[in-house]
């Protein structure tokens, strides 16, 4: 007994410094730019210019039930892929998870590869729960390459891309050359997930050459015979089963990126709101290649620079810049720093 206590003791000490040492990073990074903004472009007459009015709380909240609508179709399609095998309140953990890792990585590696742990801690097999985590990111990059086109078929480009701010010829740049990776990574999603899962088994099966991981080499086989058969499941689906798939996830990033419209209504009546939305889903494209964890830093100057044409002043634009990092990323990090060491115990506990 004393020492499973022991063990346990120890357990729950890890993973609260943990959580702690990856929530302090990012809140360090973006909450430091906040205040060089505000201290470089303070101007007492622009924050005068700030009201909150009933209808500016009115659209925060509606700010706020976007996240939601956006969470509910993050939840929606993880009990989807997995043909409702796990309930709501499991898909609501593997989701608050899942997006506490993306908040304390940087952009570029995001969570996803850690679903796969989550989906197999609630039951669902190891192969299975790669074969959805590889979907889920077809499914996401998918939006991105059927909406892109889209918007620059209905808006001018320099409207998009802001031609008045100093980083728009730089996030034009990036925008591009993230876009055709996003192409060719969705091009191999969809090759291995439908066509060569070997190719996973035969990566997976060379890291497990490494010596502290050969222990585990014999269940190899039947994690490629489970792969095999998942990617064929996947294959075999109905147009039905992947339309709601794709629908969770239009809702998904929809709902995401309404939520700055929603704020820029709370202080302003600004007009164009396609514009709002459309620039909203190319920083987003952009950030994908930020080193920080969770794009802190580098998301609130790029929000700010990219709206700075919308005449609010900067004294609102600032403010929308911290509603919207509040409300986008840094609820995941409290969500998370309460959910995590609760799903350890539950997760790894009995093993101690």
């Amino acid at each position: 007994m004393l020492r499973n206590n022991s063990g346990s003791s120890k357990s729950n000490k890890d993973s609260n410094s943990y959580n702690s040492k990856k929530i302090f990073l990012p809140i360090f990074i973006g909450v430091g730019v906040i205040v060089w903004l505000f201290v470089s472009e303070f101007e007492v007459e622009s924050f005068k210019e700030i009201s909150f009015t009933g209808q500016s709380i009115l659209f925060i909240l509606l700010g706020f039930f976007f996240i939601f609508g956006r969470d509910f179709g993050l939840i929606w399609r993880f009990k989807a892929m997995t043909d409702h095998q796990i309930s709501w309140h499991q898909a609501f953990h593997i989701h608050v998870l899942s997006e506490f890792t993306s908040a304390v990585t940087p952009s570029a590696i995001g969570g996803s590869g850690l679903v796969v742990l989550f989906l197999n801690k609630e039951g669902i097999s190891a192969a299975k729960s790669t074969t959805i985590m590889i979907a889920n990111l077809l499914l996401d990059e998918l939006f991105f390459i059927l909406i892109c086109p889209i918007i620059f078929l209905v808006l001018p480009i320099q409207d998009v891309f802001n031609s008045t701010s100093i980083i728009s010829s730089t996030i034009e740049t990036v925008f591009w050359v993230v876009y055709s990776i996003i192409c060719l990574w969705a091009t191999f999603l969809f090759v291995i997930l439908f066509f060569k899962p070997d190719w996973i088994s035969g990566i997976v099966g060379f890291l497990f050459k490494i010596p502290f991981l050969r222990r585990w080499r014999d269940q190899i086989g039947t994690f490629s015979s489970q792969l095999t058969y998942a990617s064929a499941d996947f294959r075999n689906k109905s147009i039905r089963f992947w339309l709601i798939a794709f629908g969770a996830t239009v809702l998904t990033w929809s709902s995401r990126f309404l939520v700055v419209n929603a704020l820029f209504m709370a202080f302003s009546n600004v007009g164009n709101h396609l514009v709002i939305f459309a620039r909203q889903i190319l920083l987003w494209v952009v950030m994908v290649a930020s080193p920080t964890p969770g794009g802190s830093g580098l998301s609130e100057y790029a929000f700010k620079e990219y709206y700075n044409d919308i005449s609010l002043g900067v004294g609102p634009i600032l403010v929308i810049t911290i509603i919207w990092r509040i409300i986008s990323y840094y609820l995941y990090l409290f969500f998370g720093a309460i959910v995590i060491p609760r799903w350890l115990k539950k997760s790894f506990g009995k093993a101690k």
